[in-house]
């Protein structure tokens, strides 16, 4: 698919959370597609203090203790940067509707112009594929993630990640539209709009 035909702004994010229901955000990573790569020198990333420490079953995925926060910004402190980063943005996230409630959550207000979902588009695009998590789509679509940021389940290298997984399966379709039609999740915003019917006397 011709890159030029994308968003102007379309930005691969993943958050990360303390364990809480619902949850704090402790990391948000928001990684531009730019002329068909993802652009890691305009990425926007925050690591982010959270007002309920860090549980212990979360710290084991993605490896953020509460000493290494202590130091960090609160939520308040980095709200306006990442709202503003996001603003006039499509996002895609790998199961976007999750990425998309928390955001909205700690942004009231926000709305992207767009969503992408690259789980819902991994099961359009390799129905066949034994499994449609993040690591078994890396693990078929044989991703390199040598230059990925930090580690697996961290939001920098799993947006990175999901980033890769989308321009992979941006070439099994003609058209953005062709894209999104298979990755908008159903009431969020993006999904291309039906043509309108030429009106008639019936």
């Amino acid at each position: 698919m011709n890159p030029t035909t994308w968003p102007d702004r379309l930005l691969v994010v993943d958050v990360e959370g303390n364990g809480a229901n619902p949850p704090d955000l402790v990391e948000v990573a928001a990684l531009p597609i730019r002329d068909g790569h993802p652009d890691t020198t305009t990425a926007g990333a925050w690591l982010i203090r959270p007002p309920v420490p860090v549980a212990p079953f979360a710290e084991k995925v993605h490896g953020l203790t509460n000493d290494h926060l202590a130091t960090y910004p609160t939520w308040p402190e980095v709200r306006d940067g990442v709202r503003s980063f996001l603003t006039g943005a499509w996002i895609c996230a790998h199961n976007a509707c999750v990425d998309h409630r928390v955001l909205t959550r700690h942004l009231p207000g926000w709305e992207p112009t767009g969503v992408i979902d690259t789980l819902r588009l991994a099961r359009a695009t390799y129905p066949d594929a034994p499994s449609h998590s993040l690591d078994a789509l890396i693990n078929h679509t044989h991703l390199d993630l040598s230059a990925a940021p930090a580690q697996r389940h961290r939001a920098t290298y799993d947006a990175y990640a999901t980033a890769l997984l989308l321009l992979t399966m941006a070439d099994h379709y003609e058209t953005w539209s062709d894209l999104a039609s298979r990755a908008v999740p159903p009431g969020l915003p993006g999904a291309p709009q039906p043509p309108e019917r030429e009106a008639t006397l019936w």
